[in-house]
């Protein structure tokens, strides 16, 4: 006899429903930092090989011309502003393939090459001069009616790379030409010259476009937004050599550590004059990897560094010719 009484269940019980959405969400959430972490990594390795091409451009430079080319060679005109000139990647771009770039470039007056706005030849977005972890709210940069493209490196500028007048030319690339500073007429780097040894000297790093802090004091027109410092035409301007040299005036990822409504805590203290910590934060090596930054040394090879390596350090390996004894890194 059949039952008829008995009924045959189709479907899920909302507790059962529930349960089955719980586990896929904890799944989900033992899951995504796996993810981010794998992600992460891929954006690292292709910073590190962006680096390493960096590298390898310039050594190519230096067979054809017998230097590294300069950081920035610097000319000035009577009009404002009164110092242009040619950036580290200008000279680096047909050696990396961007031969179609700089094909029309004009050295003689860089002001021509800012005309056109978002067209214009500085204003040209190179994947290679960028990291793909770096945070840059727009790319490029607008300033007014002129627009830069932004690089997420810099070369090793030495001890101190900004303020201009204060810099050193102890590192790699520095300003050079009749506008040169500290000294005029500058000259760029030769191979010879890193008697510290390649695999003992930065070449080439990242820098952070981002710093909280920092911008409060931008928001109130006591220095510059990060996400426009980094331009890699760099062409006008007495500063522009902090858009394109880095150094190791601070230590790794060095944030400001108060913003602008704290600024009484400042030690030493700020005063009248923002210079002290502008120059701190315009010089440093930084990247948005977890723990430190990626470098390529000048013997070409590249390498993450941590944000723990003491300043100490990171300035024996940012001159070329000191003559520290560096005990692993």
């Amino acid at each position: 006899m059949i039952n008829h009484n008995h009924k045959i269940r189709l479907g899920f019980t909302l507790v059962e429903l529930l349960v089955v959405i719980a586990i896929i969400g904890v799944l989900i959430a033992m899951l995504l930092p796996a993810i981010q972490a794998a992600r992460e990594s891929a954006r690292r390795i292709q910073c590190s090989n962006n680096l390493k091409q960096l590298a390898l451009a310039a050594h190519n430079y230096h067979a054809g011309f017998g230097t590294f080319p300069p950081g920035l060679n610097q000319f000035q005109y009577a009009s404002s502003p009164r110092f242009r000139g040619t950036s580290l990647f200008v000279f680096l771009l047909p050696h990396l393939e961007q031969q179609n770039v700089v094909e029309n470039w004009d050295y003689a007056a860089p002001l021509n090459n800012t005309q056109g706005g978002t067209n214009s030849r500085e204003a040209a977005v190179l994947g290679e001069l960028v990291c793909p972890s770096d945070q840059i709210a727009e790319n490029p940069w607008r300033d007014g009616s002129r627009c830069r493209a932004m690089t997420s490196y810099g070369g090793n500028g030495g001890t101190r790379s900004y303020y201009p007048d204060f810099a050193g030319a102890d590192g790699v690339f520095h300003t050079t030409g009749p506008a040169a500073m500290p000294d005029p007429d500058q000259q760029p780097v030769r191979q010879g010259m890193i008697r510290d040894g390649t695999s003992h000297t930065l070449f080439f790093g990242e820098r952070s476009h981002e710093d909280a802090n920092f911008e409060t004091f931008a928001n109130h027109n006591w220095t510059d937004s990060l996400q426009g410092v980094g331009s890699w035409a760099a062409i006008g301007g007495h500063k522009r050599i902090r858009d394109v040299t880095l150094s190791a005036h601070a230590p790794i990822n060095y944030r400001l550590p108060f913003d602008f409504q704290n600024r009484a805590s400042a030690n030493p203290p700020i005063g009248n004059t923002f210079d002290y910590y502008e120059d701190l934060r315009m010089c440093a090596w930084g990247s948005n990897h977890p723990g430190g930054a990626n470098f390529a040394l000048a013997d070409g090879s590249v390498r993450f560094i941590s944000e723990e390596l003491p300043l100490v350090t990171l300035q024996a390996l940012s001159t070329r010719d000191g003559k520290e004894v560096i005990d692993g890194f």
